[in-house]
């Protein structure tokens, strides 16, 4: 595993070298905002934009840009599919304090898919993201433990996206959001803004985040900010993005937290 990494670490030290200097200082003086931009280019499929700033953040051990780029290279979006480079970033990020691709790990090796099974793993990354307070790591947990007890409908709709079997997921999602559940609404929706599962589209997206972050879910009042911050699926409002990270903030939402950071330093 640790080989892996390393040769992982060299191929993006490779393409942080490539990155215009002034914009390449500006990312990594702040990382949270190159992460914005970042995830504006990744709302509008310019995943080669995207992968540019991840790359860069990446190669100085950012946590979340470890984890989107393991997301592109498992979906194949803007890159042909490479789930053995897509487990090595999840692997590099989860390492690294990154609490998705902990869950994440958690997930694919719970479960007979794309990568194979291995509960000891499982149980290790489960373990991790626990730790950190991930209440789906939990509770996935607890059906590893207790495999008689019956999943509920949300944790199958988790499983069968840790399969690949995006479809069914998202139907799952669906009939669980038109119920009321935000969690399930936010999750369908991070789906339309990548195109896993359904037809890609940045208004639905924007239209289901906006109904969970009026809801009260952490993410996606996140993910409402940076739409309202870049322009990206939300008219540009900079005060309206504000709002909703700080609302996000409030819940203790990592990536909010750090983004409204950022954001105060940026100001001064």
């Amino acid at each position: 595993m640790k080989k892996c990494i390393a040769v992982l670490v060299s191929i993006l030290s490779a393409s942080f070298a490539f990155a215009q200097d002034s914009d390449r200082s500006d990312w990594i003086r702040n990382p949270a905002m190159g992460n914005y931009k970042a995830y504006a280019e990744f709302k509008m499929a310019n995943y080669d934009a995207a992968r540019h700033v991840w790359d860069v953040l990446a190669g100085v051990g950012n946590t979340d840009a470890l984890f989107n780029l393991g997301m592109l290279a498992e979906d194949g979006l803007g890159e042909p599919k490479d789930l053995r480079k897509a487990e090595n970033l999840y692997t590099a990020s989860a390492q690294a304090g990154g609490f998705k691709a902990q869950y994440r790990l958690g997930m694919i090796y719970s479960s007979d898919g794309a990568f194979p099974k291995d509960l000891e793993k499982a149980r290790y990354y489960l373990n991790m993201a626990a730790l950190a307070g991930d209440k789906d790591a939990i509770e996935r947990l607890r059906l590893l433990e207790n495999p008689n007890q019956k999943p509920t409908e949300f944790q199958q709709a988790e499983m069968l996206s840790s399969l690949g079997k995006h479809l069914e997921s998202a139907e799952i999602y669906r009939r669980l959001a038109e119920r009321g559940d935000m969690l399930s609404q936010t999750r369908l929706a991070w789906m339309y803004e990548a195109g896993r599962g359904v037809d890609r589209s940045l208004d639905e997206a924007a239209r289901r985040f906006a109904m969970a972050a009026q809801s009260g879910n952490a993410e996606a009042q996140y993910a409402l900010a940076v739409m309202f911050k870049t322009g990206k699926g939300q008219a540009l409002d900079p005060e309206r993005s504000l709002y909703w990270l700080k609302l996000s903030a409030s819940q203790n939402y990592s990536p909010a937290k750090a983004a409204l950071a950022a954001q105060s330093i940026q100001d001064n």
